[in-house]
């Protein structure tokens, strides 16, 4: 039995369902509201002390971080394999996996919350939000994640360093760009857990009416993204679960936000 705790709009649980979903595996779901606390109940804790989704429970053992849930997966579930088979494509995709968890997921946390979750955590009731800033374990996304999340909710695009870390992730779009017209995949001429690392984080910029970004400067990004959605797996796992009034969230303060970003990225 596979079961899997997640959020809808959780960019690494989407890494999961993708891969749950390309394998073809069934699974249970539990749904974690990250944006109402439910990461720092004591139970969830035991799972994960993170306090972050995704957590995979598989016969009794729980599996925690995304790149390495989708690793094990496609180790015990060999069919339809999501590593290419070159030793030096392997490489590749590792390289993809190994710059989504060290540089381009804190970035996506910070900018997220900077162009849109810090609206909604807003709406919490006074006592509720100052709980919700301060159950962040010390030890989480980053280490300075307790802190920089308060600093994003509170200030926004006024938080330092924000206008860097939109830059950086826009640079991440341009080698994509670059290694997309070397090969038809992220990692060579397969679809593998380097694309499906890379689709949420590509993802979440579209669903906060973003994706000028690469639509109208990277044609190989915007084939790759049209591609990526017109296989099934794309709306069972990304579209499927992110609620309408998360969704409607993330696109009505995404669409605010873009004059600012566009402004910052032409720095």
């Amino acid at each position: 039995m596979l079961e899997l705790y997640h959020h809808g709009s959780s960019v690494c649980a989407a890494k999961v369902r993708l891969a749950l979903d390309e394998k073809g595996l069934e699974w249970q779901g539990h749904y974690v509201d990250v944006l109402k606390g439910d990461q720092f109940s004591k139970d969830y804790l035991k799972i994960n002390p993170k306090a972050l989704v995704p957590a995979l429970k598989h016969n009794g053992k729980i599996v925690t971080e995304s790149t390495l849930i989708c690793e094990y997966l496609d180790e015990v579930f060999p069919d339809i394999p999501l590593k290419p088979v070159s030793a030096f494509e392997k490489v590749q995709m590792r390289l993809w996996t190994k710059a989504v968890d060290e540089v381009i997921h804190p970035i996506c946390g910070e900018i997220t919350f900077a162009s849109c979750h810090r609206h909604i955590v807003r709406r919490l009731p006074p006592d509720d939000l100052q709980r919700f800033l301060a159950s962040t374990p010390s030890l989480s996304v980053t280490p300075e994640w307790h802190d920089r999340k308060k600093e994003l909710v509170n200030k926004g695009f006024d938080a330092p360093g924000i206008d860097v870390k939109f830059r950086i992730y826009d640079g991440y779009l341009q080698k994509m760009e670059e290694t997309l017209a070397e090969r038809r995949w992220l990692a060579g001429d397969t679809f593998s857990l380097a694309d499906i690392g890379m689709v949420p984080y590509v993802n979440r910029l579209a669903m906060m009416s973003m994706s000028d970004m690469w639509e109208k400067s990277r044609p190989r990004v915007t084939q790759w993204f049209e591609t990526v959605k017109s296989r099934p797996s794309f709306h069972s796992a990304l579209i499927k679960w992110c609620p309408e009034d998360l969704t409607n969230d993330l696109r009505e303060f995404g669409a605010q936000s873009w004059p600012e970003v566009k402004r910052m990225l032409r720095k």
